[in-house]
């Protein structure tokens, strides 16, 4: 039979991408097989992948919809690239968290909690009503009035209405309740005109006090400690009302609802540093009295199926409430108990089993809910689909690492095409095609060095190739301690009463499978104050925040250009005097375009280069200022380590980048763009000039190439060796091959977990194979060579 033609489109074809720093690279991807993509960080893996393929196939996905939709989806422009064939509809499943609302859970971000409520609205007793009485995401609500009907020409009136909700009415299904200190929020000493409010943004001739002053339920002139009772309310507690302030109509609230509209609804990590500070300081919260932090209203609780409330339900850890779903006989529910049962039994397929209902979305890792949003793609009938992933293996123990291989050949295998970007050697090794891009990072790589199978890859001369059997040796000898972190009875999430000593002076790893109570153990028992956290969190900031500013190497740059050519600093800022008027130094032009999307072009008047032009013409080192911040990282140490442009401040803070792997990153890049590991290793690098400390490091090993992690290494030695004590969260056999101490927990995930299993030298856990991290770590330097 002869084929046919519609069958004959077997490979996506890209032609000419030049997306960010790929130099016009043109190359196949066959379709319906896995395809990773290696090389070192900031090769060009994502700009190809994400930035080019993804990116196109969204964007004529979108293109199908109305100019109203459109509106409500992000704007995406077409990709730099010549041409593209074959694509399919992409699907991205990255590691971006799931949100940071507060009132997010994971059931409430799968569809999971849905489908309980329905179980508990049919099969509870007593019978409360239908799902929303089980929802703490729904206020109950009741009213009475006249409501006038026309039919025809009757008058009829109707009264009342109820709505039965599951919300808590203490916490608003929070789960917590906030006391305010109300000394941290104002002065009582000073008048409100005086700065009486210390609460961040309220300052004295802000528009806030403005209101606060001209609302006329009080003398703003005058010390708060002289207000009597009814306008010390007005000013803290007083319910919206319309004023009249310059002529315009303006709603006054009391200061204690606004901040907690304003800054308590949000989630913490979602707050700016100088907020999240300032709630720390004046905000205590406490589990919720009334519903013991179940976020339920009464009724909720205490409707049960065989004794089991939804409350209780949802703080069951998944593997165990799947087991209790299945011992439920209810064949007029046998379809609801199966849906339900297929969709907690995927949770624990993926190894999440350990993760209950209730757990707030927010605080999942990024390997859990890049897994969390891979379950609703397993079970979809859909095929024929690009699904394309970011580092699947973040977070994953090397135990773990086998079943998520597993998964992604079952999405191959069902007829998709699977695009991973990927460092690990053990799921580089499942592909049935390997892209490796390089030759190195930033303007020295964006180029194709090899394509082929994962046997060519091991043969060929890249670096993914020479390294792809790298194993970092045991020690022969560790470092001894210079004394002890002591923690006695840790028992935060699965922690089971733990006591255990963290050596100082030492490179410590801690590791686990995913969910043994390794973060739990170290961000939640450990003295704070103490501690440097370097994590992969977000970094806020504006459209303008980038390395450049972050670190704060820009100053001593501005004062340079200053000092050579006898003007302000302010000029060479950006955000300050010698910003473009045009673009107000953004270098972009954004177009608010009603309900359609806000569309975004490249300033006219300074060609993105942010600038004034006659600023442009000052020098440094034969550069202007753009240029400066155009220069990789690497490049801008070597201009301001020597010659006429020497800046020992910022070529110390570069040096500090490149230490940390960043070189090939653009002073100017926006933060925006930067992965989790980069983000992580930036914070890294604007702590290593501080003297002493104990850092905590959250898996360093994300997103950096196995040529990079011997730098990690090496940088993490130094870091010792200064003195600094560094306890490393991390899977990466290479890490814990060079630790001089590790603390292993386990043995399994949540309940099963929580338990330190071994601690002492990775040589002495090599010879105890009674863990599953020993059995790896043996495996692993077994087969060094």
């Amino acid at each position: 039979m002869n084929e046919h033609v519609a069958d004959s489109h077997n490979v996506i074809r890209v032609q000419g991408a030049r997306e960010n720093n790929l130099k016009n690279v043109s190359l196949e991807i066959p379709k319906r097989r896995l395809t990773v993509f290696t090389g070192v960080s900031g090769s060009g893996k994502s700009s190809l992948v994400f930035g080019t393929i993804a990116a196109e196939s969204q964007r004529m996905i979108n293109e199908t919809y109305s100019a109203f939709l459109q509106g409500f989806m992000p704007s995406l422009s077409r990709p730099e690239v010549d041409r593209l064939e074959g694509l399919t509809t992409a699907i991205i499943v990255d590691q971006e968290r799931l949100g940071a609302n507060p009132r997010s859970t994971l059931g409430t971000a799968t569809d999971a909690n849905a489908l309980l409520r329905i179980l508990f609205s049919s099969l509870g007793t007593p019978h409360i009503g239908g799902p929303q009485a089980y929802a703490f995401n729904v206020p109950s609500a009741s009213g009475s009035g006249a409501v006038t009907v026309q039919k025809g020409n009757k008058i009829a009136e109707k009264a009342t209405f109820h709505v039965t909700g599951g919300m808590c009415p203490r916490c608003e299904g929070m789960g917590v309740v906030n006391d305010i200190d109300l000394t941290e929020i104002f002065d009582e000493n000073l008048a409100i005109t005086e700065g009486a409010i210390k609460v961040p943004g309220y300052t004295a001739d802000g528009w806030y006090v403005k209101l606060f002053a001209n609302a006329g339920f009080f003398d703003a002139s005058k010390p708060i400690k002289t207000f009597n009772k009814r306008q010390l309310h007005d000013f803290l507690y007083k319910e919206p009302v319309k004023v009249k302030m310059e002529g315009a109509n303006m709603t006054y609230e009391g200061l204690i609802p606004k901040i907690q509209k304003s800054m308590l609804s949000k989630d913490k990590d979602a707050m700016q540093p100088h907020i999240r500070r300032f709630v720390e300081r004046a905000v205590t919260f406490q589990t919720c009295p009334d519903c013991a932090g179940t976020r339920l209203a009464e009724g909720a609780r205490n409707s049960t199926i065989n004794g089991v409330s939804i409350a209780d339900a949802c703080a069951m850890q998944l593997t165990d409430l799947a087991e209790w779903i299945r011992g439920l006989d209810e064949p007029a529910y046998a379809p609801l108990l199966e849906s339900l049962s297929a969709s907690l039994d995927a949770f624990v397929n993926i190894g999440l089993g350990y993760l209950s209902l209730d757990r707030p979305a927010g605080t999942l890792s990024g390997g859990e809910a890049q897994r969390t949003k891979l379950i609703r793609h397993l079970g979809s009938a859909l095929t024929d689909v690009t699904y394309v992933f970011d580092e699947p293996t973040i977070g994953l123990h090397p135990h773990d690492i086998q079943r998520m291989n597993e998964l992604l050949l079952q999405l191959r295998d069902k007829g998709n095409t699977v695009l991973v970007v990927e460092h690990k050697p053990e799921t580089i090794a499942i592909a049935d095609h390997v892209v490796d891009l390089g030759p190195l990072a930033g303007t020295k790589g964006g180029e194709i060095t090899f394509t082929g199978t994962v046997a060519e890859l091991r043969e060929s001369d890249t670096l993914t190739g020479k390294h792809f059997s790298y194993r970092a040796m045991l020690k022969d000898t560790v470092r001894k301690p210079s004394g002890n972190i002591e923690i006695r009875g840790a028992n935060t999430h699965n922690l089971q009463d733990v006591d255990v000593d963290i050596p100082l002076g030492v490179l410590c790893v801690v590791t686990g499978v995913a969910g043994s109570g390794k973060s739990s153990l170290v961000a939640g028992s450990m003295p704070k104050d103490e501690v440097i956290y370097i994590d992969q969190s977000a970094i806020r900031g504006s459209r303008r925040s980038n390395p450049a500013t972050y670190t704060g190497v820009l100053d001593p740059i501005r004062k340079a250009f200053a000092k050579a050519n006898g003007v302000k600093p302010a000029l060479f800022s950006s955000n300050s005097e010698g910003a473009c008027p045009t673009c107000k130094g953004i270098g972009m032009i954004f177009t608010e375009l009603g309900f359609m999307a806000t569309v975004s072009s490249v300033c006219d008047e300074c060609g993105g280069k942010r600038f004034q032009a006659s600023v442009l013409e000052y020098k440094l080192g034969g550069l202007d200022i753009s240029e400066v911040l155009s220069l990789s990282v690497s490049e801008a140490r070597a201009l301001f380590s020597q010659g006429e442009a020497k800046t020992p401040a910022a070529a110390k803070v570069l040096g500090q980048l490149e230490d940390v792997g960043l070189g090939y990153l653009s002073l100017g890049q926006p933060l925006s763009t930067l992965s989790g590991g980069e983000r992580q290793r930036i914070k890294l690098a604007t702590h290593l000039g501080e003297k002493g400390g104990v850092y905590v490091l959250d898996e360093p090993t994300t997103g950096l190439h196995l040529a990079d992690v011997e730098n990690l290494l090496a940088l993490l030695d130094r870091l010792v060796d200064a003195g600094k004590s560094v306890i490393v969260i991390e899977h990466h056999q290479a890490v814990m091959a060079h630790a001089d101490w590790i603390i292993d927990l386990g043995p399994g995930a949540g309940s099963a977990g929580g338990r330190v299993v071994y601690e002492g030298t990775p040589r002495a856990l090599v010879s105890n194979l009674s863990t599953l991290t020993g059995t790896h770590l043996a495996q692993y330097v077994s087969s060094a060579g």
